[in-house]
């Protein structure tokens, strides 16, 4: 696929404007980062799909800031206006995906729009504001090796909530990449590289190297567990596969896991308890652009809020032993995400599949910018450590990271 240059209402911004407004075609666009020497745009990203109401159908506009989403309904008739006034709104990227291909709108440094274009086959429905798309096809060589998809090329209906909880990753993964790339933290031009601490059966490793091989991205990937029959066992399938050039298996734990690159991409996906926290605090020390962690198991707090006298009126939450699980889940995740965002990181935290598919269904995602943050996000994140007395195992790691800097 090479990239196109254009300068007119042919080229790139005039392609992805015909087609963000077929109303028929268009599945998600998402609009993010900021184009060198543009003032940052209002929202850190927006996203646009078609969805059908009682009113008629509809372009569905989310723009998203560092707290929240805020949602609006455009006619059809009148989204031309509205889809002009994003693309004038300097995004440095779009992601684009339709029912037959995937487009990828990013200006470099100096300005200039390129286009990459990719044919896909999707699926698409908008009824009742529901948008389902196929983001993996089954018949993915990988997708047989790893026994989710049979021999001919359809998901085995055992295996239909791994495969959901692969492609939805796989939404994730694309456009937060794009947009790392777009914004410059991550260079072009040479090859990524990706780790997968905790990386187990490598379901999810196999996937991310297959969406971004074939999304023409030179991948250099390694994972790491430290389980020696799991690493003979993915390096089989690698090897069956064809990829043993570019894909590794590393016998180590997260702490002790060494790489001859610094990392662009850091994924954590499932690693159970402190686990989770210790593949976070290598991300931060390798300064990694792009972090996705889907955490599982919140033993570490779990166990503190056992030891503490709850703040008032709160005592109610600690009582029962599976409120007092939920409430430490919610106060793990929002405390690493604060800790992220104290040492340079945006962050986001998701739901990336459906409850239905799996319980431990949320992801961080962040992103390093560099920028130092502000006074209130360390208030906020004292003010929660105080009240609830805990100390999160990453904020740990973290200090720790701090002290090895300066010795």
């Amino acid at each position: 696929m090479d990239p196109m240059e254009a300068d007119d209402e042919s080229g790139p911004p005039g392609v992805v404007r015909a087609t963000l407004l077929a109303s028929q075609s268009l599945v998600r666009a998402i609009g993010s980062g900021r184009r060198r020497g543009a003032e940052a745009p209002q929202y850190q990203r927006v996203e646009l799909r078609y969805v059908d109401l009682k009113s008629g159908r509809q372009l569905q506009i989310t723009e998203f800031d560092e707290r929240q989403s805020h949602t609006r309904n455009v006619p059809v008739g009148s989204a031309a206006e509205a889809v002009d006034a994003l693309l004038a709104t300097p995004y440095g990227n779009w992601h684009v995906e339709t029912t037959d291909e995937t487009l990828r709108l990013r200006y470099t440094k100096k300005g200039k729009a390129l286009l990459h274009r990719q044919s896909d086959t999707r699926e698409q429905w908008t009824d009742h504001d529901r948008v389902k798309q196929r983001v993996l096809d089954p018949a993915a060589p990988f997708l047989v090796e790893l026994g989710i998809s049979d021999h001919h090329g359809r998901v085995k209906p055992s295996r239909q909530s791994k495969y959901k909880q692969i492609e939805e990753f796989c939404k994730l993964l694309a456009p937060a990449l794009e947009e790392a790339l777009a914004a410059g933290r991550i260079a072009s031009g040479r090859p990524l590289h990706v780790v997968d601490l905790g990386c187990g059966n490598a379901y999810l490793t196999l996937a991310a190297y297959h969406l971004l091989s074939a999304a023409g991205h030179d991948v250099r990937m390694t994972g790491i567990d430290h389980n020696p029959a799991a690493r003979k066992r993915n390096t089989q399938r690698v090897t069956a596969l064809g990829w043993q050039g570019h894909l590794r298996f590393v016998d180590a734990t997260i702490a002790d896991a060494e790489l001859d690159v610094r990392p662009d991409v850091v994924l954590a996906l499932h690693a159970c308890d402190t686990a989770t926290d210790d593949a976070l605090a290598r991300a931060v020390g390798w300064q990694a652009p792009l972090v996705l962690a889907a955490p599982c198991c919140h033993h570490d707090i779990q166990k503190q809020l056992k030891n503490v006298e709850p703040p008032a009126p709160y005592a109610l939450m600690t009582r029962y032993g599976i409120v007092r699980e939920r409430l430490a889940d919610m106060l793990t995740d929002s405390l690493r995400a604060a800790v992220l965002r104290q040492v340079g990181y945006r962050v986001e935290v998701v739901q990336f599949v459906d409850s239905e598919h799996t319980p431990r269904n949320l992801l961080l995602r962040a992103a390093r910018t560099g920028a130092t943050a502000g006074p209130e996000v360390q208030a906020e994140y004292e003010a929660l450590t105080g009240a609830w007395q805990v100390t999160p195992r990453l904020a740990t790691l973290v200090n720790e990271l701090d002290r090895e800097a300066v010795s």
